[in-house]
């Protein structure tokens, strides 16, 4: 007998899945009950919803006051959060004490700068080059000269005694993330250098930044750093906490960033000196480029982490969003039971919408960053 005969010419059908393994009920029951400890943690976490929703639900929506002229009917028993003060108390939580004659200064300036980082972050935004110039190097100066001011340009100075709020909390934040990448990646390179002075000052510096507490960074900021200049050059008090952040987050992105050259195969340093490249176009061109889209979790961990460490600087007298929550709740005439509790909810809504916007980012990144190496 012939044995092609046993060889099959054409490929089978492709059998259906089993019933059950697909679907909507069994992508639920693969991810809530695909053992017995994942499906005991499922049915403790719907307890403890469950039993929490209800309550937060009563008090934050059923309850709550909405709307009112003072605190006397969030004092009434059996009122839940009080609404009615964050909108009375939002353009202090959004400006701090900024003359309100020269708030459209600061709506000007958040504005802008919200289109410019939706422009760059933007995946498929053309001319990406122009976005990036004008936020690192027009926007810094403009927004400067707009919630300053200046004379020449008619524009009243305001001094930064009186900024506060959420213009303080974006400031501090958007200032520390731009200035730590870019020095966190050079503290980083720093340290593995073959140059002994040059390693010699990037671990130094990184080891005495993750040494000390950000509140000891923020003293010595606040108050050393005005003794080794003149007084007439002395910083700015916004300046000054601002600078101790910026460095201190460098700290922590450079061991991020060195994390991922290490990680780095020595084959992609070896093809780079192979092609006749310098190092600074190994490092631009080659391994720069991997090694930050393997550390986007590490960079994103850390900018979030700085962004809720600015509520720290209320500690050397600097009026962020945190601080402001916390003085308005001491308005006798919006006093309850209720009021500092719901400040703080407000508070937390506020951090969590931006972390977690952050957290999302960086995930649709790093996904279409897979599906780019994947292809």
């Amino acid at each position: 007998m012939d044995p092609r005969a046993f060889l099959r010419t054409a490929p089978e059908p492709t059998l259906p899945p089993p019933p059950g393994a697909t679907g909507f009920f069994a992508l639920w029951r693969a991810r809530l009950f695909a053992d017995a400890t994942t499906g005991v943690l499922t049915v403790l976490g719907l307890a403890l919803i469950v039993w929490a929703a209800p309550i937060l639900f009563r008090f934050l929506i059923l309850d709550a006051v909405w709307t009112a002229p003072d605190g006397k009917a969030c004092a009434a028993p059996g009122a839940g959060a009080c609404w009615a003060y964050v909108w009375r108390k939002f353009p202090f939580f959004m400006y701090g004490s900024y003359p309100v004659e020269h708030r459209w200064r600061v709506d000007v300036t958040l504005l802008a700068g919200a289109a410019l980082i939706v422009w760059l972050l933007w995946r498929g935004a053309p001319r990406k080059g122009l976005a990036a110039f004008l936020f690192f190097a027009v926007y810094p100066v403009a927004a400067f000269f707009l919630l300053r001011g200046a004379e020449f340009l008619g524009l009243p100075v305001v001094s930064t005694d009186l900024w506060g709020g959420v213009l303080v909390t974006l400031i501090m934040a958007l200032a520390g993330i731009v200035f730590s990448l870019p020095f966190g990646v050079l503290l980083a390179l720093g340290r593995r250098s073959r140059l002994p002075v040059v390693r010699a000052f990037s671990v130094g510096f990184i080891e005495i930044m993750r040494g000390v507490p950000m509140i000891t960074v923020l003293f010595m900021a606040n108050l050393m750093l005005p003794l080794f200049v003149p007084p007439a050059l002395s910083p700015d008090r916004l300046l000054r906490p601002l600078v101790g952040v910026a460095l201190f987050a460098s700290a922590y992105m450079a061991e991020v960033i060195r994390g991922g050259l290490q990680a780095m195969p020595k084959g992609q340093f070896e093809g780079a000196m192979a092609l006749g490249l310098t190092y600074p176009q190994r490092m631009r061109l080659v391994i720069l480029p991997q090694v930050l889209t393997i550390v986007i979790p590490g960079i994103v961990n850390t900018f979030i982490g700085l962004f809720k460490d600015t509520t720290l600087v209320a500690i050397v007298g600097i009026f962020d969003f945190l601080r402001t929550v916390e003085t308005a709740r001491l308005d006798p005439e919006w006093a309850g039971p209720t009021i500092a509790t719901t400040g703080y909810v407000f508070a937390a809504l506020f951090y969590f919408v931006f972390c977690f916007g952050m957290s999302r980012y960086s995930l649709g990144v790093e996904t279409s960053l897979q599906k780019g190496r994947t292809r």
